[in-house]
């Protein structure tokens, strides 16, 4: 069964990297969790539609992108496909900067119809028998940024309580200049983890292309040798500042060699000279921090002659996307299904949707100030967040048009409408909201009384309402009775042909007097 297709906004992700970050397969299958002859396959079909450049035309929506990249697939048997000279492949990838991509390109470009990449590979290697070559990491300025929390914790000491919090170590390293961002958080949830990032790029004053993270739960949801899935939150933060996420593989520590490094000249040049300091406040902690940290970068590397700084300034600086004109804005995102009431639950709070999604799966997007809803990346409701639990919010154009029409009834409406009818009609309705334990209880009752006049008349439910009155039937069910029988032009019972009831167990009014 053929794998589905990319959702259209990972598929723009995924063009963004290649075209914008000039991004290698590796690297965009691992930031968006996905692999490499999937990749692959979209990059080659992006080629083939003359896809070449970022950002992509403005008129080009969903659908005919996914046109372009999907045409009708040529009718060839596999076992015709040209087979490439694969001790040319061989000599060729012994050339610099040679790839097995370049050269499937270029094999593709002269037989369209040949073999994919995956196939074109697998073949390959075959062919040249087991190979695996040792990579040596050159760090291109601007392009990468390594983080990672350090073992190593600091403690804060509560002066009212005299208990110790031990704070964590977020540590940020460039590739190119080794320049060095250190803060202490309260914990390694994904508020700070994010809010460490955005802090980290401020202080850079720009954004790297590429971002590599160890594999913590705060940011990647999934730890995968192949395919890691980044948290949503921690994808929305890259995608702000034009970045894109790599985590490190599971028990590789050579992938982020940098922030180990880092780590550790954070340790020994900070961490212990704050060793006989107390703290009291996590302000406090990270004044301290940023004050050696000047001094960290400034100190000369060895076998360089020169400081980070130094370096940053000539190598990292100017290589550095600027950053956006607003600082990325914390968000939580959360899978919610609607509900039989059109609302979908969120921190113990009921926003709407469109009733036409009733049992559908939606996205939210949740910051400190409101709550965005997505149904498949498409924005379908937008509200200020409540911090109101057990309440709704609901908006009227979320509603049908028979809840909308019950919404817009109030008790004055109510109350006006029944005195346009008559008296009685007022006084009866009145007396059915005041009865009720809450006068919401009797609104349908006496909106459905109200709506009595368009089949009877003003002048008929008047009189209806004080026959109803009178026999002491205070609902919507007694009033459409007598209307339906006709009988609220009947003489009311007076008090001498009520009929007396005598009984043993009835004391009678004498009784009282």
């Amino acid at each position: 069964m053929p794998a589905p297709r990319l959702l259209m906004r990972h598929l723009r992700d995924l063009l963004r990297l290649r075209l914008a970050n000039g991004l290698s397969q590796e690297a965009i299958a691992r930031s968006l969790g996905l692999g490499q002859g999937t990749v692959s396959n979209y990059l080659r079909r992006a080629r083939r539609a003359g896809l070449t450049a970022w950002p992509l035309p403005e008129d080009l929506d969903d659908a005919r992108l996914e046109a372009l990249l999907f045409p009708p697939p040529p009718d060839l048997p596999a076992d015709e496909r040209p087979r490439p000279d694969w001790g040319e492949v061989h000599r060729e990838l012994r050339r610099p900067d040679v790839t097995l991509t370049l050269l499937w390109e270029e094999y593709r470009a002269r037989a369209p119809d040949g073999f994919g990449y995956s196939w074109f590979c697998d073949l390959y290697k075959a062919w040249a028998g087991h190979l695996k070559p040792t990579l040596r990491q050159v760090h291109v300025a601007g392009e990468r940024l390594f983080v990672d929390y350090a073992g190593r914790t600091m403690p804060i000491h509560d002066p009212e309580t005299g208990a110790v919090h031990a704070a964590q170590v977020f540590v940020a390293v460039l590739g190119a200049s080794n320049y060095t961002y250190a803060e202490a958080t309260l914990t390694q949830s994904l508020p700070d983890w994010i809010g460490a990032h955005a802090r980290a790029l401020a202080f850079l004053g720009g954004a790297p292309r590429q971002i590599v993270s160890d594999n913590l739960k705060a940011g990647v949801t999934r730890a995968c040798f192949h395919e890691p899935m980044v948290n949503r939150t921690y994808a929305d933060l890259a995608r702000h500042y034009g970045a894109a996420i790599l985590p490190a593989r599971p028990y590789k520590p050579r992938d982020k060699a940098k922030v180990e490094v880092g780590v550790q000249v954070v340790g020994r040049w900070i961490l212990a000279r704050l060793r006989h300091r107390r703290f009291f406040s996590l302000a406090a902690l990270n004044a301290a921090i940023g004050e050696l940290l000047i001094d960290l970068n400034a100190r000369p590397l060895r076998g360089w002659g020169r400081s980070r700084r130094a370096l940053f300034d000539d190598l990292d600086r100017p290589a550095l996307t600027p950053l956006p004109d607003e600082p990325y804005a914390y968000a939580e995102w959360k899978r919610c299904r609607v509900g039989l009431d059109y609302h979908v639950e969120i921190a113990r709070h009921f926003y709407s949707v469109p009733f036409g999604l009733l049992r559908q799966e939606v996205e939210a997007r949740i910051t400190t100030s409101t709550v965005e809803l997505f149904h498949r990346g498409k924005r379908v409701a937008s509200h200020l967040r409540s911090t109101r639990p057990h309440r709704q919010t609901t908006l009227p154009e979320h509603m049908p048009s028979s809840h909308r029409r019950y919404r817009d009834w109030t008790l004055e409406r109510i109350g006006r409408e029944a005195a346009r009818i008559g008296p009685d009609a007022a006084s009866l309705i009145a007396v059915i909201l005041r009865t009720r334990p809450h006068p919401e209880q009797g609104f349908r009752s006496a909106i459905g009384i109200i709506g009595l006049v368009k089949r009877y008349g003003a002048e008929r439910v008047d009189a209806a309402c004080a026959r109803a009155l009178c026999l002491n039937t205070r609902s919507y069910t007694s009033v459409a009775a007598i209307l339906t029988n006709r009988s609220e032009a009947k003489a009311l019972p007076t008090t001498d042909d009520t009929p007396v009831l005598v009984h043993a167990n009835i004391r009678g009014p004498d009784y009282y007097h």
